[in-house]
């Protein structure tokens, strides 16, 4: 096997795992009920956004596949920034009922 292949491998499963554990502790962390079904939902919708970006980058042909970049770079931040904002929301909403 060659070196590129098992980094490739390498740095696939370890990019799937911190994946994993950043979902895992992003829904545990939350603090109510309401909270952790939107961070349910929103995980969702952020792992088929990167299975889409992924599948894209591997099956458009080169150099067609690099302006994928484009919208994931735009699309990325602006979708967390929408999560943060949503969650605070529904924190301050939370914080006036009780």
């Amino acid at each position: 096997m060659n070196p590129g292949l098992i980094g490739g491998i390498i740095g696939g499963v370890l990019g799937i795992g911190g994946g994993i554990i950043g979902t895992y502790f992003s829904i545990k962390n939350t603090q109510s009920k309401k909270e952790k079904d939107y961070m349910i939902k929103a995980s969702f919708w952020c792992w088929i956004g990167i299975i889409i970006f992924l599948a894209l980058l591997f099956f458009l042909p080169k150099p067609y596949n690099w302006l994928v970049w484009i919208p994931y770079s735009l699309l990325l931040p602006r979708f967390v920034i929408g999560v943060n904002r949503q969650l605070a929301k529904i924190r301050k909403e939370e914080n006036n009922i009780l």
